[in-house]
């Protein structure tokens, strides 16, 4: 059985934001609405619930490196959602200090292109096959 894409709207907007140990604070509805969760199920629980398996370590390690030296990271993700599905995005992550002075960091996420997917997908397998050396 394979899993089912979910295309996201042209003018979709998906936005969260986490706390610097990477659990989620905030999702706005589009973003619930893609990964199919309630914004009450995903409230302090890990962003990486809806990482992709397909998705490689690499990609991470580069948006943490970046975020955590107080840098702006672009990307593309494939996330799952909670039925099994997955969906591709272009994620720009901001790091920020939040209201309490801690630091938080906010995804803003686009629909990703056809052509923009294709290219990820060739990275990315490329980066899974080296991970497995």
């Amino acid at each position: 059985m394979s899993e089912k894409e979910i295309v996201l709207d042209d003018y979709a907007f998906l936005v969260s934001e986490t706390d610097e140990k990477g659990n989620i604070v905030f999702a706005n509805s589009h973003f619930c609405k893609m990964c199919e969760y309630s914004l009450d199920e995903m409230i302090g629980k890990p962003h990486n619930i809806i990482r992709h398996p397909d998705m490689p370590k690499t990609a991470f390690k580069s948006l943490w490196d970046t975020i955590k030296k107080g840098n702006i990271w672009t990307g593309y993700v494939k996330n799952a959602t909670k039925t099994g599905g997955y969906y591709w995005v272009f994620a720009t992550v901001y790091p920020f200090a939040s209201c309490d002075g801690s630091n938080s960091y906010l995804s803003c996420r686009r629909k990703a292109s056809i052509e923009e997917i294709e290219k990820a997908e060739k990275l990315y397998k490329t980066w899974k096959e080296e991970e497995k050396q």
